[in-house]
This record gives structure tokens, sequence and C-alpha cells, in this order.
């Protein structure tokens, strides 16, 4: 091989090391941008699930207090229903 050859093939080799290179760097930086992507997937998610749990006990709350209204308006129409039964029967 001349020495015009070896530099043709050097640079050949040099060529598809860069661009080995190259394609290996796009690979990494589109796996950090997915990760990326998920990393921020996860934290809505969190986010949601956090807000959704207060939402939740809020509910569980206010079906509580409901539950403690309920009880008192029925032993007041229980009440009411007696005085009236009882005033219809003198």
């Amino acid at each position: 091989m001349t020495n015009g050859e070896i530099v043709r093939v050097a640079i050949e080799e040099l060529r598809r090391a860069i661009s080995a290179l190259d394609n290996a760097l796009d690979m990494r930086f589109d796996r950090e941008r997915d990760h990326g992507e998920v990393e921020g997937e996860v934290r809505r998610v969190n986010t949601d699930r956090s807000r959704l749990a207060q939402e939740l006990d809020q509910s569980e709350f206010r079906a509580n207090r409901l539950e403690e209204v309920n009880r008192e308006v029925s032993r007041r129409l229980v009440t009411a229903m007696e005085t009236i039964r009882a005033v219809l029967d003198r």
C-alpha cells in the first residue's frame, strides 16, 4: 500500500468512528430525553395522587358530617311526629 492509500484508509476509518460516535451520542441524548419525560410523568402522577388523596379525605369528612346531620334531622322528625300524634290524641 502506498502512503496515499494508507491515509485514505485511515481517513475512512476515522469517518466511520466519528459517525459511530455521533450515533452513540444521539442515542444517549434520546435516552436522557426519554428519562426526563418519564421523570416528569412520575412527578405529575404523584401530584395527582396527592391531590386525589386530599380530595378523598375532604369527601370522607363531608360524608361523615352529612351522616351526623342526617341522624339529627331524623331524630328531630321523630320527635316532631310524636308531638303531633300526642296533640292529635288529646
